[in-house]
């Protein structure tokens, strides 16, 4: 036993003077640079869009500094991500990115946690994090990934933490469900049925907010996304005069250049999301079925287009089950799907759809739903969270588009749609091109700067 004891303690020992001795050569080696955490630069979602944008920014406000991007893609190179930012969302940096490989990204896939996934994800983080810091330590350490448990460490090796949160980790609505023990993608229904699990869950859950909360206060400077996501952190990190609301980037401007006359013989409904669970596409296509169903004699059949890059093997899966889901529902000849598309193609797309359909619950912003009401495309998206406290909103009793949640809500919308005379779903659409315009990716660069330049100031006094 003793024998045990000593070799524990020895292995101890060793871990913490392999993490001192990291951390010190780490500061003594600090460079002026950003050193964006973004593990995965080809997910394609809107996260994406903001790490572009922001690292324009940084290059066009201070082009003294590096930007590093820290990611698990191998394939990555500064020329092959700065030819990404400008392929798949239109965003010309001024010069390429430099590029630090991470090669323990598996630490925070989702696959590697069956259960306790959160808890496990934060901490695979921190892991993934310290050989990043290891490989290159910039002065300003910059999250545009939600890994909030990163921010000690990095305090710990001496940069200013930065970050921008498009959703808390865990929200009051998370623990909301598990106590009413409601199914979901993040609470199955296994736990749901049982008393006993939910109560577990529920105590697992209060935890994990006290950390996240306690840890999400390392942050310098906390930059959220939307009224909904500003609400959360707030009360769970508790600092209120270093978190500043900035509206995420939407390109308003050339897709507002696209006419807002459309297509009529075949009116196209289009979806723009991931193909991952929390989006909710079965529920796109079953309002779909049920639209078509109710379909007024002489109006035209519209189509669905479901537009969405796949990440990894189980997005793949999803989209497959999507494609059989359609077959089961009798509507695959009406549906389209288009995976991983450029970007090119997507304006194209949203040039000739009446109408973008949106099913996340709670979803934090929902860019997708501002690129619709740019491209003049009348949104249908869920009644919760950012579409609802911020996007689609009614200005001046100027109706901008719908809200719903079931299935059958979706359906009634989209046939109202349809039913829309050419003057009235002009006018609708309009009106949504004109609220859209106060997300407009140089909205977004205004005050991502006006936030920023505190903490830049401060370091060049």
């Amino acid at each position: 036993m003793e024998i045990l004891v000593n070799v524990i303690w020895t292995v101890v020992c060793f871990c913490i003077v392999i993490f001192v001795t990291s951390v010190l050569r780490g500061r003594a080696s600090k460079k002026n640079a950003v050193g964006f955490f973004h593990p995965y630069t080809n997910d394609g979602g809107g996260g994406e869009r903001v790490l572009w944008c922001a690292v324009k920014a940084i290059q066009e406000e201070k082009p003294d500094l590096d930007c590093i991007i820290y990611t698990g893609d191998h394939d990555a190179s500064p020329n092959s991500l700065m030819a990404r930012a400008a392929d798949r969302f239109g965003i010309q940096l001024l010069f390429p990115p430099k590029v630090a490989h991470l090669k323990k990204r598996k630490w925070i896939e989702e696959t590697t946690y069956p259960r306790f996934t959160m808890i496990g994800q934060s901490l695979g983080s921190v892991y993934l994090a310290f050989e990043a810091l290891c490989r290159f330590t910039p002065s300003y350490y910059f999250d545009t990934s939600g890994y909030a448990f990163t921010y000690p460490l990095a305090r710990i090796f001496g940069c200013k933490v930065i970050c921008y949160t498009h959703y808390p980790t865990i929200s009051s609505d998370m623990v909301s469900r598990v106590r009413a023990r409601s199914s979901m993608y993040n609470n199955d229904s296994r736990v749901a049925g049982s008393a006993y699990l939910s109560w577990c869950k529920m105590v697992y859950y209060s935890l994990f907010a006290r950390l996240y909360g306690l840890v999400g206060s390392c942050a310098h400077l906390a930059m959220v996304n939307s009224s909904w996501t500003e609400a959360h952190i707030l009360k769970l990190w508790k600092i209120p005069f270093r978190t500043v609301r900035v509206y995420p980037p939407c390109d308003t401007t050339g897709l507002q250049a696209l006419p807002l006359e459309r297509p009529t013989k075949t009116p196209a409904i289009i979806s723009v999301a991931q193909f991952r669970p929390e989006k909710a596409h079965p529920l796109q296509l079953e309002a779909f079925a049920k639209a078509l169903h109710k379909l007024d004699p002489g109006l035209p059949r519209p189509k669905l287009q479901l537009v969405g890059s796949c990440r990894n093997k189980g997005d793949e899966d999803r989209l497959q089950k999507l494609k059989e889901l359609a077959v089961e529902l009798k509507v695959e000849n009406d549906v389209e799907f288009h995976k991983n598309i450029m970007y090119r193609d997507l304006v194209t797309l949203l040039g000739a759809a009446v109408a973008g359909i949106h099913t996340m619950t709670d979803e934090h912003f929902g860019i997708s739903v501002v690129e619709f009401m740019a491209a003049g495309a009348i949104p249908i998206a869920h009644n919760s969270a950012g579409p609802k406290m911020d996007i689609v909103v009614n200005k001046d009793g100027r109706r901008v588009g719908f809200l719903a949640r079931t299935a059958d809500e979706y359906a009634e919308a989209i046939l109202e749609v349809l039913r829309m005379p050419e003057s009235e779903r002009l006018e609708m659409a309009a009106a949504a091109r004109n609220r859209a315009r106060r997300f407009s990716e140089q909205k977004f660069y205004e005050d991502f700067k006006a936030a920023i330049r505190p903490i830049f100031s401060q370091d060049s006094m």
